[in-house]
């Protein structure tokens, strides 16, 4: 079985979203029809997972373009401006946003005419959209290389699955994958505090598939490394810097270190276009902080006491070197990764 969370409705220029906040339990779905919407929807992480906000973000731009009657080329240009600007604030640390909202850019803003600034940008949004299912199945594709025949044990981190992406999924798409390539499949999900998009999503889709899984506690991860069999862990990314080091939801690096310490491999899935070489290492990555409610409250429900000070950062980031590879549409990039990122890129170029 698969499902869409993210579909464009080209006719009527409404993009329907799953919206995520309230699973697993109450599937609904929203239709969107304005880039404010849909830049609130990001924020909101109504839509989430890198690629998928990229997605909904180029949409967005179509919806500007496509909005009202017809009008100059030039107040079209403002209004796409305006639209760029405003989903480019929904949300800093993804650079899957930045990426779509710049492929957009080029092409309306070189268009001739106001028709012209409507046909290009639907024609690119639903290029990046067809773009990503492909990606998606390459990185399984290619991730089968390092996925043990038989019997494989993952571990995963947060939500990279159908619900993340426009279809198959990252890290979250690799395991499926690989349960239906008839190999002996079982997943560990961390829960991944604070918004539990582990246990509430991923388990939710490995559900519908059929895969084996059994949800953890984030804490426990250096445990069942230590006393059970772990064959590898997958996750995805938001961003990769040129050296390598990777931004992902919080909780990655703590992963990344129990991985390194029970000697399991440790892999990430990253479609080409998180790798951001404008950005020389993590430290430079910006890092977007959320309301600390997300924390203190589970489902609208304290679970602290009222007033508690928080900090509550969305992403870290990992060091490239516990990294054993990074898991392309193009191929599995190994260390150094500073040399080797730029070669894959030269090369997909």
């Amino acid at each position: 079985m698969s499902f869409r969370a993210i579909e464009w409705k080209n006719e009527t220029s409404t993009l329907r979203l799953v919206d995520q906040k309230l699973l697993p339990h109450t599937t609904r779905f929203v239709d969107l029809t304005t880039a404010d919407a849909v830049a609130a929807a990001i924020a909101d992480m109504t839509v989430r997972g890198a690629p998928a906000i990229g997605v909904a973000a180029a949409f967005g731009m179509v919806m500007t373009a496509r909005q009202g009657p017809p009008k100059p080329l030039d107040d079209m240009q403002k209004s796409m401006q305006r639209a760029d600007a405003t989903l480019r604030a929904s949300r800093p640390t993804a650079v899957n946003l930045f990426w779509a909202l710049d492929r957009m850019q080029r092409a309306w803003s070189v268009a001739n005419t106001p028709e012209d600034v409507v046909d290009v940008t639907v024609k690119t949004a639903l290029d990046i959209e067809a773009e990503d299912i492909e990606v998606n199945r390459a990185i399984s594709r290619h991730a089968m290389q390092v996925v043990p025949e038989g019997e494989a044990v993952f571990f995963h981190h947060c939500n990279t699955g159908s619900l993340a992406t426009v279809d198959l999924g990252t890290a979250l798409g690799i395991i499926r994958t690989a349960h239906e390539s008839g190999r002996k499949v079982m997943a560990y999900l961390d829960e991944t505090r604070p918004r539990l998009q582990g246990s509430k999503l991923s388990s939710f889709e490995l559900m519908q598939y059929g895969v084996p899984h059994a949800i953890v506690v984030d804490g426990a991860s250096a445990h069942i490394m230590r006393t059970r069999k772990v064959d590898l862990v997958v996750v995805g990314c938001d961003r990769v810097a040129a050296n390598g080091d990777t931004a992902n939801k919080i909780g990655t690096y703590n992963l990344a270190l129990a991985a390194r310490d029970n000697g399991v491999p440790f892999y990430v899935a990253a479609p080409s276009s998180t790798i951001d070489l404008s950005t020389p290492d993590g430290d430079a990555i910006e890092i977007e902080e959320r309301d600390g409610r997300e924390i203190t409250e589970i489902n609208g429900v304290a679970i602290a006491p009222t007033g508690a000070p928080t900090v509550n950062p969305a992403f870290d980031v990992t060091p490239a070197r516990l990294i054993s590879g990074i898991i392309t549409e193009f191929g599995i990039i190994l260390p150094p990764f500073a040399f080797n990122l730029e070669a894959i890129l030269t090369v997909a170029r």
